[in-house]
C-alpha cells in the first residue's frame, strides 16, 4: 500500500467535509440542525501549554451519507500520549465499514484498498506519529485520509482541552451564514495562526487566514520574513497567504485548496484549520475556536 506524508510544523494541535467520509462518499444530508457544538461539557482542570490530559476524546457524525453510513472516531491519551485511536464508520444497523465484506470487494477492485486495510493504516499512523498533521495519507483513499486528520486535529485539541464532551459532526449540512474565527493561543517563532471565515447564502463569501506577533503585527507585512522566506523557497506569506485564501473562497472545500509550492508546512495547516471552521459553519457554532497549541523548544 503506498503512503504519503502530510508534513507541516503544526503540533499535536493539530482540522469535512473535508467530511469526504471513504472513497465516494459524499454526504446529502442538509441538515442545519444549530445544536451540535457539542455535547454536555466535561472537564477536568484544562492546560494551556499543548499538553494533552489522560482520558478518552469522541467525535461523532450525527448523519449518515448517501451510502448509509457515518463516521466516528475515539482517541484514548494517556501519560501526554494517543496510545489507542478507534476510527470507523457504521450503518444503520450498526454494522462496521471494516466488516463489509462487499463494501471492501467493490472498493478495492476500484482503487486498490478497501477499509479492511486503511482504516488500520490510519488508526496506526496516528498513534505512531501522536501528530494530526504528520498522519500518512494512504493511496486509494484521500477523502478518508482527509476526514481522518481533521477529526484526529479536533480530538487532540479536544485533549489539550481536557475536554471529553463528545464533538458532534453535523457532515453534511448546509453552511450556516455567519462570521467564524479560530485563533492559536501560543506563540511559535514569535508569531501566532488567526483564521476568520465568513459565510454568507450558503457559501465561503471571505477567507482570512494569516500570522500574528504579540503586537499584532501581521506576518505579511514583516518585510524581513518575506524576504528571508523567499530568498530560501521562492515564496513568502505575501504570495502563499493570499493564494490560499483565495483558493479556499474559489474551491469552497478545505480538500480542494492546493498546496502553495514553498509553503507545504502552512499549506497543510491552512487546509487542516480550514476544514475544522467548515464543520463549525454546518453547525452554525460561531463562538471562537481556541486552539492551546503545543510549541517546541525554540
Amino acid at each position: 500500500m503506498k503512503k504519503k506524508k502530510l508534513v507541516m510544523a503544526l503540533t499535536a494541535v493539530m482540522a469535512s467535509s473535508m467530511l469526504l467520509v471513504a472513497c465516494g462518499n459524499d454526504n446529502s444530508n442538509d441538515n442545519k440542525s444549530s445544536d451540535s457544538k457539542q455535547s454536555d461539557t466535561t472537564k477536568t482542570a484544562g492546560k494551556t501549554d499543548g499538553t494533552m490530559t489522560d482520558g478518552t476524546y469522541k467525535l461523532q457524525e450525527k448523519n449518515f451519507d448517501d451510502k448509509g453510513w457515518k463516521g466516528f472516531m475515539t482517541i484514548t491519551v494517556k501519560d501526554n500520549a494517543i496510545t489507542k485511536s478507534d476510527y470507523n464508520y457504521e450503518n444503520k444497523d450498526g454494522k462496521l465499514k471494516t466488516d463489509d465484506a462487499d463494501y471492501e470487494k467493490n472498493m478495492k477492485a476500484k482503487v486498490g484498498t478497501g477499509p479492511q486495510e486503511y482504516i488500520p493504516a490510519l488508526n496506526d499512523s496516528l498513534v505512531a506519529k501522536q501528530s494530526a498533521a504528520d498522519v500518512e495519507v494512504v493511496t486509494g483513499a484521500t477523502h478518508s485520509s482527509d476526514s481522518f486528520i481533521n477529526y484526529s486535529n479536533q480530538l487532540i485539541q479536544a485533549a489539550q482541552r481536557a475536554d471529553t464532551a463528545t464533538i458532534e459532526i453535523n457532515n453534511g449540512a448546509t453552511l450556516q451564514d455567519g462570521k467564524y474565527s479560530l485563533e492559536e493561543q501560543n506563540y511559535a517563532h514569535n508569531y501566532r495562526l488567526v483564521f476568520n471565515m465568513e459565510v454568507k447564502d450558503g457559501k465561503i463569501t471571505s477567507s482570512d487566514y494569516n500570522y500574528v506577533d504579540k503586537d499584532g503585527k501581521k506576518k505579511t507585512d514583516d518585510a524581513d520574513y518575506e524576504k528571508n522566506m523567499k530568498s530560501k523557497a521562492g515564496v513568502g506569506p505575501q504570495e502563499y497567504i493570499p493564494a490560499l485564501n483565495k483558493a479556499l473562497v474559489d474551491k469552497q472545500n478545505p480538500a480542494d485548496v492546493a498546496v502553495v509550492t514553498g509553503a507545504t508546512e502552512s499549506s497543510n495547516s491552512f487546509r487542516i484549520y480550514a476544514a475544522q471552521l467548515y464543520n463549525a459553519t454546518q453547525s452554525g457554532n460561531t463562538d471562537m475556536i481556541k486552539v492551546y497549541n503545543k510549541v517546541e523548544a525554540e
